[in-house]
């Protein structure tokens, strides 16, 4: 008799989550709709997205690398994946659930792109669409409440100026015992005009994540510096080629445009095989400094 209410509770429970969404060409949105913020992400920026995703080294190298540290993390939970349920916040055209589906297909139950850009998850459909539901979602006024095992942020809480406020509502969204996965710029050593063109609101070490885990009750289980190999050419490509001071904003937005293209084949190939070697070690050692950071937290 307990057990029957139980899952008489928890179906009663889904069945509320579901009613906090209308779906509109495939696409679950919330009664109360988001608006898309341009001034954090600009929504141009999606039409390079999807091919930087899939090809540009840094994103095949930090894709693998959050593979390796996933499948850890999960640990003992694997065996129990199939019952595991997993969102992508602010995950734009859902490049990474492509990846992580391509690689393994069975880590989770149920795989969910969530976006407060319309025009983003519309780009998605043919990207994710057989395999992953697409949510609207305002990251600053989240509906669920302990619905989901694993939470990605990645790359995206360095352009919210309230970033404390998006961690307490992704929380609250996450089962006990659920993982956050965030990814963000790294160390202010390392910001340069990039950032400013990209809206960046900061960039993150690791005191600043333990910060951030004791301010909204999460307990933090690791952090990692990665981009350590391909640093120092990094800094220095961003130093030869800066925008002028006298630039305009159309050439700023041109440089910006032209910055965040993939690389010539050789290059992009050779830079991808140094990123995939550091991803390949990051369960067995820590790296002092990199470009980026990735953090994991629990509930």
């Amino acid at each position: 008799m307990g057990e029957n209410l139980k899952v008489m509770l928890k179906n009663s429970e889904q069945t509320s989550q579901e009613e906090q969404f209308i779906q509109e060409q495939g696409i679950f949105i919330p009664h109360r709709r988001p608006v898309h913020r341009d001034e954090e992400y600009d929504e141009a920026g999606f039409d390079l997205l999807i091919r930087m995703q899939r090809e540009h080294f840094w994103y095949r190298g930090r894709h693998q690398l959050l593979l390796n540290v996933l499948k850890k993390e999960i640990g003992s939970k694997l065996d129990q994946a199939k019952n595991l349920r997993a969102i992508d916040m602010g995950g734009g055209c859902g490049g990474w659930l492509e990846y992580l589906h391509a690689h393994d297909a069975g880590m989770f139950q149920k795989l969910a792109l969530g976006d407060s850009s319309i025009r983003a998850l519309t780009m998605a459909e043919p990207v994710v669409g057989t395999f992953a539901e697409r949510y609207q979602v305002d990251l600053l006024d989240l509906t669920w409440n302990e619905e989901w095992d694993v939470v990605f942020l990645l790359d995206v809480l360095e352009h919210i100026p309230d970033h404390v406020e998006v961690l307490r509502q992704i929380r609250k969204t996450m089962k006990p015992g659920g993982l956050l996965f965030v990814t963000t710029p790294a160390l202010k050593f390392f910001w340069t005009h990039n950032d400013d063109l990209a809206n960046h609101q900061r960039r993150y070490a690791r005191r600043d994540f333990h910060n951030l885990a004791d301010e909204v009750n999460l307990k933090i289980l690791r952090t990692d510096y990665f981009m350590f190999f391909l640093s120092p050419a990094l800094m220095l490509y961003r130093m030869m080629f800066r925008p002028q001071k006298s630039a305009t904003p159309e050439q700023l937005q041109d440089y910006l445009w032209r910055s965040h293209q993939v690389p010539t084949k050789l290059v992009n190939s050779v830079l991808t095989k140094v990123f995939l070697a550091e991803a390949s070690l990051v369960n067995h050692m820590a790296f002092p400094w990199g470009t980026s950071i990735l953090a994991v937290f629990q509930r």
